[in-house]
């Protein structure tokens, strides 16, 4: 799909933030919210007429289980991780910035994937090739992902919905296929040649050694992150998964590839090429 001759030259796309699962609060506030407000001042000083905010699922974290959840759930106040909570005031700063000079929407993408991925695969085949990636809780927690092409698109739709009824609102993105994570992952590693995870860790378990690791880290000051956190705990554990009602609804979001079509692909680029060499 030719989206170029779309995008209006007084738009603009902030998808830039400090991402991750450990850190200083004020290192991702900084970024993420500090940040988002020089964005919205740019955007008025320059005129700009149109701002799509990526934000996260994560913003309405509330350390249950996310079902079918859709945008009435409030944003998080409380959360193991500075990246939540800091995405969650930066969304809720565009959201309200929204008015007749600048129309403001914020898309919230889950668990971003695709051929060329640098962060969430690659992540997940490090700690698997390294003997470090093990089940957590009872291993059928149904989670969302968004290929990485419904993500773009999602984001268009959005430009050209915003002055309409999507101004001032946020929407969950996601394929709309939620699938079971660890049978995911599993099947991943088997197609590229790894062997299955199958070594279990009880929520609770993951969840002390995450509180036992943050204080080490914090009163050590070490660098890098813990190898277990509360916040991961918990997202590798329990079921999160989004409804597309709204985005259906208000932007015209359909996803184009299927989690099938995009595992395949995604399964196809990660392996090595063929030696046909006599």
């Amino acid at each position: 799909r030719d989206w170029s001759s779309d995008v209006c030259s007084s738009d603009l796309f902030h998808v830039a933030a400090k991402v991750g699962v450990w850190g200083r609060h004020e290192d991702f506030f900084r970024a993420n919210v500090l940040g988002t407000r020089a964005v919205i001042a740019g955007c008025r000083r320059h005129g700009v007429r149109r701002l799509v905010h990526t934000s996260t699922p994560s913003v309405v974290y509330n350390g249950h289980d996310l079902r079918d959840a859709d945008e009435t759930l409030p944003l998080t106040t409380r959360c193991p991780s500075a990246y939540p909570l800091t995405k969650a005031q930066a969304e809720r700063e565009v959201l309200s910035a929204n008015g007749p000079d600048l129309r403001t929407v914020a898309l919230r993408p889950h668990l971003i994937w695709g051929e060329g991925d640098p962060h969430l695969v690659p992540r997940v085949l490090a700690r698997a090739r390294a003997g470090r990636l093990r089940i957590v809780g009872r291993g059928q927690n149904l989670v969302d992902m968004v290929h990485v092409e419904n993500a773009v698109d999602a984001h268009l739709l959005a430009e050209r919905a915003v002055e309409g009824v999507a101004g001032g609102r946020a929407y969950f993105i996601t394929n709309g296929e939620p699938v079971v994570l660890w049978e995911w992952i599993n099947a991943l590693l088997v197609s590229l040649g790894e062997p299955a995870v199958t070594r279990r860790v009880p929520l609770g378990v993951a969840w002390t050694v995450g509180v036992l690791c943050e204080g080490v880290w914090r009163l050590a000051n070490l660098a890098g992150e813990p190898p277990m956190t509360r916040f991961v705990a918990a997202e590798l554990a329990k079921d999160h998964w989004f409804s597309l009602a709204a985005a259906r609804r208000d932007l015209g979001y359909e996803p184009r590839v299927s989690m099938q079509e995009g595992t395949a692909r995604l399964v196809a680029s990660l392996r090595p090429p063929i030696n046909r060499a006599s």
